[in-house]
């Protein structure tokens, strides 16, 4: 097979042969391949992707739905069942799992043909030097990097990601980080050039492997090995799934603890009932009936349905693509971001701040020399096109005012001089011209005549600019006449011009939103911290404090931790200071956000909770991003954090209100179990009862939360949850009981009082979560749990919960009612019925309020304290 040896792979080959050999063995050239020879491969060796990275099928997704924790306990319970001949459980749960792995593939594989829809969009791509025939020249173009085969020469630049296992043709100082496969942060020194030492695979010069990245340098080499036969792919078979993230660690804390709740039922319920009832396995079905009750199998559904539309909606309207659907969870449970300055928060040019004469009071003559000297520099000196400092100069000033100079010489900036001069056409004044000097304000001041007193004033005016946050210029004059030899000393001081950078368009509202929705934003940057202080200040950004890379060194993790508190901005940072502060961050219990767009951001990015990369960022940080940008623009963030707290708000919204639900109703009916001669439902019953509530259920997922549920990181914790959970719980087991009241005062005297109580109790169950749907989700759900209330016309689970009222109400009188062992009921039992449901409904606004009320406080509490730190700052 071209491109393998012994072991599996061509990159062990080619570190021990000549590179002639190891043209031989690939059946290529130093010109590349054919077309034809290229589509043959290809072919042959299938797509350049890691196997494990490409979308599973249909089939293999419902079978790993199969293996969801959920999905295996009922499938534990409907084994249970046939065991003791309870087919009709049996029969529902197995339709319960059945309908449960269906929606959950679909869903996934769905999302999964969108994800990999969006992929394209930003889909690396390599350069590749390719022949149409044998005859002609190699012609160099861009393709998709899954085109890649071996024996293709390509050409890596700064940034570019290594697409397969390479051997080095030729080489200009090249560095690769190698991380992904080695661990070591600092890249390594790559050549061309044979070298005899042997410190092993990945330490050899002359090899590049997958899932490196062009740290510096450029190269020409040639593919050895692509696919399932690169060295990271055989990394990646070993080391698995990557870790969890927050959001999915969250989700299975609390899914262990429902599991471990369910698989305790059954035995509860048998004991219980043998000890006060001296019933025994004719129990089981309805013990695991109510444990089936008991588990949220809708979770993985719904959690994929929610962040599936989330990141298709982003995509859709804001160009926003997910590579990684747990993201759009995290980022909408962010309360940090760390971004950089020059391209975030500022455009990569200057604007030119105000003009001032030697007084330090604002004058424009001042700035129409600076534009004059630029404008006849660029004219002169055939320059290509002016610099950054004189664009802002030219973009300032008066067109017609630079019209009235007419230009003589001129000699272009000097980095050694630090100036630059013009000479031009005195105005008025014929015979005579003026020399204009325009530069660094020391180089200029050493030419000006001037007192020593003066001169240091004039330098401590220029240094309090500069500490503002300023590029500071000076401008000199002076006359001499026509053909004179400019002087070098004695200039005239005219004043100075400072400059700001230009600030980004949509900075200033996306930060302000951003704090409106409870996320800080770091500034992390490599520039003088005083013109990051300027720029945030020029947007609006309060600066807490701020601290350099010097002392940032001299902390101890612990002091870093705390600093990170109540500083806004880090200057003159390396990619290693990113990482920590970051680390720092997350260990002050911050969900971290990180937007990057170069190499040096890498390590950074991979450490952040979500790491952010704009379209056109380096290759190497798009593929290790989370999220990529149509372009580096903080509005976008803030659409993503919308739409990551809509999708966690819904997600959190059906664990509440099913979990409580399903809890009340399970303690009402054990307790009511054992209270009865007889079993207060079915077990038929209470699953079709289930089916029903799990299907209204799935209107969460299109659902559309209260405004204030987007104002605050939107964060699971499983302990807020499970205190919901057990209060709302109680509360709907009181109902329940109270209906228990109501039924045996109701259905005194009729002979099949057990039917007509089993119809009863299974209208109530479904009208009172119908309830608990329509009032919970009036509210809504914070990071800390809070409710909150707003009218609104009725959304999907108005409408969920009215169907499932409907069929409480109408079900038990219908033909399938009667094949379930549901009777109609008398009219007497619906206006008592009407007075518990208002009863309930009323306790459930009154806790809710409580429970509003509570959370709020908190929720103060905590934003006091973290506000009382940043308004400490450590300079």
């Amino acid at each position: 097979m071209v491109g393998a040896d012994e072991d599996g792979g061509s990159a062990n080959a080619g570190s021990a042969a000549g590179l002639l050999e190891v043209f031989r063995r690939l059946g290529t050239g130093p010109r590349g391949l054919t077309e034809a020879q290229a589509e043959e491969r290809w072919r042959r060796f299938g797509d350049n992707t890691i196997p494990d990275a490409r979308d599973p099928s249909w089939p293999r997704l419902f079978a790993r739905s199969v293996r969801d924790p959920f999905t295996a306990v009922l499938l534990c319970l409907g084994l249970v069942s046939a065991a003791v001949f309870a087919w009709g459980t049996a029969s529902v749960i197995l339709l319960l799992v059945v309908v449960s792995c269906v929606l959950r593939a679909s869903g996934e594989h769905r999302a999964a043909r969108s994800t990999a829809g969006l992929r394209r969009l930003v889909a690396t791509t390599v350069t590749v030097q390719r022949r149409v025939r044998e005859d002609t020249a190699p012609v160099t173009r861009e393709i998709p990097v899954e085109e890649l085969v071996p024996g293709d020469v390509v050409r890596l630049g700064p940034g570019d990601l290594i697409p397969a296992d390479v051997r080095l043709l030729r080489s200009t100082g090249l560095t690769v980080h190698q991380a992904a496969l080695t661990g070591e942060s600092a890249p390594a020194e790559k050549s061309a050039v044979e070298d005899p030492r042997d410190d092993g695979l990945f330490q050899d010069p002359r090899l590049c492997f997958q899932g490196g990245s062009v740290a510096s340098g450029s190269a020409t080499a040639v593919v050895t090995a692509t696919g399932g036969d690169t060295r990271f792919a055989a990394a990646h078979r070993r080391t698995g799934k990557p870790p969890a993230t927050t959001f999915e660690r969250s989700v299975q804390g609390v899914s262990w603890i429902l599991i471990r709740f369910a698989l305790l039922t059954p035995p509860l319920v048998l004991m219980a009932n043998a000890a006060l009832r001296g019933r025994g396995l004719e129990t089981l079905p309805f013990a695991v009936a109510v444990a089936v009750g008991l588990t949220p199998e809708m979770l993985p559904v719904l959690v994929t349905t929610c962040l599936a539309r989330g990141a298709a909606l982003l995509a859709r309207t804001h160009g926003v693509i997910v590579r990684r659907l747990p993201a759009l969870h995290d980022i909408g449970a962010m309360d940090v971001l760390c971004v950089d300055k020059t391209g975030t928060l500022t455009q990569d040019r200057p604007v030119v701040h105000r003009a001032l004469d030697a007084e330090g009071h604002d004058d424009p003559e001042v700035l129409r020399w600076a534009a004059a000297a630029a404008w006849w520099s660029l004219q002169l000196t055939d320059l290509p096109a002016p610099d950054a400092l004189d664009e802002a100069l030219l973009a300032a000033a008066d067109e017609d005012a630079l019209m009235s100079y007419d230009g003589v010489t001129a000699r272009p900036f000097d980095p050694a001089r630090r100036l630059a001069s013009v000479t031009v056409r005195t105005p008025g004044r014929l015979g005579t011209h003026t020399q204009i000097t325009k530069g660094a304000v020391e180089a200029v001041l050493q030419r000006c005549a001037l007192s020593d007193d003066e001169r240091s004033r004039l330098r401590d005016l220029a240094d309090t600019q500069a500490a503002d946050g300023l590029r500071v210029l000076a401008v000199a004059t002076t006359a001499l006449p026509a053909g004179a030899r400019p002087p070098a000393r004695g200039l005239t001081f005219r004043g100075l011009v400072t400059l700001r950078d230009d600030l980004a368009p949509t900075a200033a509202e996306a930060l302000a939103g951003l704090a409106a929705r409870g996320v800080t934003v770091k500034v992390l940057t490599g520039d003088h911290p005083g013109t990051a202080v300027r720029a945030c200040r020029d947007l609006g950004v309060p600066v807490a404090g701020v601290l350099t890379a010097d002392r940032l060194d001299t902390l101890t993790d612990p002091e870093l931790t705390e600093l990170t508190r109540r500083t806004t901005v880090f200057a003159r940072c390396t990619p290693e200071h990113k990482t920590r502060i970051t680390r720092a961050l997350q260990a002050g219990g911050h969900t971290v956000g990180f937007l990057g767009d170069g190499v040096n951001d890498l390590p950074a990015l991979r450490t952040a909770d979500v790491g952010i990369a704009p379209r056109d960022a380096a290759g190497v940080s798009r593929e290790n991003a989370d999220l990529v940008l149509a372009g580096k623009d903080l509005t976008a963030i803030g659409h993503a954090v919308a739409a990551g707290r809509h999708a966690g708000g819904n997600i959190a919204s059906y664990l509440r209100i099913t979990l409580s639900s399903n809890l009340g109703n399970v303690i009402a009916m054990l307790s009511a179990g054992l209270l009865l001669p007889f079993l207060p439902m079915l077990p038929a019953q209470v699953l079709v009862q289930n089916l029903c509530f799990d299907a209204a259920q799935l209107a969460f997922a299109y659902d559309r939360p209260a405004p204030s549920a987007l104002r605050r990181p939107n964060v699971l914790d499983p302990r807020e949850l499970l205190r919901f959970i057990v209060g709302f719980g109680a509360l709907n087991a009181v109902a329940d009981l109270a209906t228990f009241g109501v039924l045996a005062f109701a259905l005194r005297g009729p002979g099949d009082d057990e039917a007509l109580f089993h119809s009863g109790w299974f209208t109530e169950n479904l009208l009172t979560q119908a309830v608990v749907m329509v009032l919970l989700s009036l509210g809504s759900f914070g990071s800390h749990g809070s409710l909150g209330s707003r009218g609104r016309r009725p959304g999907p689970v108005a409408w969920s919960a009215a169907g499932l009222a409907g069929i409480g109400l109408l079900l038990p009188a219908s033909p399938l009612g009667a094949a379930l062992g549901l009777s109609a009921l008398p009219g007497v039992y619906y206006g008592l019925l009407a007075a518990v449901l208002t009863l309930y409904g009323a306790g459930l606004l009154a806790a809710r309020t409580h429970h509003r009320r509570r959370s709020t406080v908190g929720a103060a509490r905590t934003h006091h304290q973290r506000r009382s730190t940043v308004a400490q700052p450590d300079n």
